[in-house]
């Protein structure tokens, strides 16, 4: 929560120090988090002062309620003046008079290769947002077939070519059976 208002912080990030594992605030600043006792809990936000609270080693019982306070934190940048260039003519002698170190060129010249593009385009998204798109995508399909059967691959060319090696191979043939099996 705030410490002015006692409004709850959404998003605040919880992490429990030396372990890879931790959560976020909801947006009313609630969460929860299995830790161990004596474990110590980190909360980190942009806008506020991180905080740090350790869970008491000779805690009863299983379950312990923090209420955190968070003081919000100002940060003062130093002023930055930006200036543009006289003349177009001036920007464009002296960007193509900047020296480029010669590891970060040659970095630059593989990262942006016709093979290098063409490979990063067939398995990549072209943006964060045909990514989450995809991703939606996929997790709103899961959802739909929940409990039931997806759609079966009639025109699937891969499923046809499939069936109809198994064909070749005889996988459909009525097997003889003799009295025994009976």
């Amino acid at each position: 929560m705030t410490a002015d208002s006692l409004v709850g912080i959404p998003a605040v990030s919880i992490v429990i120090r030396g372990q890879n594992r931790g959560t976020i605030t909801n947006n009313q600043g609630v969460f929860s988090i299995v830790v161990l006792k004596g474990d110590v809990i980190e909360f980190t936000h942009v806008s506020y002062k991180p905080k740090v609270v350790a869970i008491p080693k000779t805690l009863e019982g299983n379950q312990y309620s923090v209420v955190q306070l968070m003081v919000a934190d100002t940060v003062y940048l130093p002023a930055t003046i930006i200036r543009p260039r006289p003349t177009a003519a001036q920007f464009a002698r002296d960007f193509a008079n900047t020296k480029i170190p010669d590891d970060d060129y040659e970095t630059a010249r593989k990262n942006t290769s016709v093979a290098k593009r063409r490979a990063l385009m067939q398995g990549m998204p072209a943006d964060g947002r045909e990514a989450s798109n995809i991703q939606l995508k996929n997790v709103a399909t899961k959802a739909y077939y929940a409990g039931g059967l997806p759609p079966q691959n009639i025109f699937n060319p891969a499923a046809w070519m499939e069936f109809i090696e198994a064909w070749k191979r005889g996988d459909y043939k009525k097997k003889k059976t003799t009295s025994s099996d009976y």
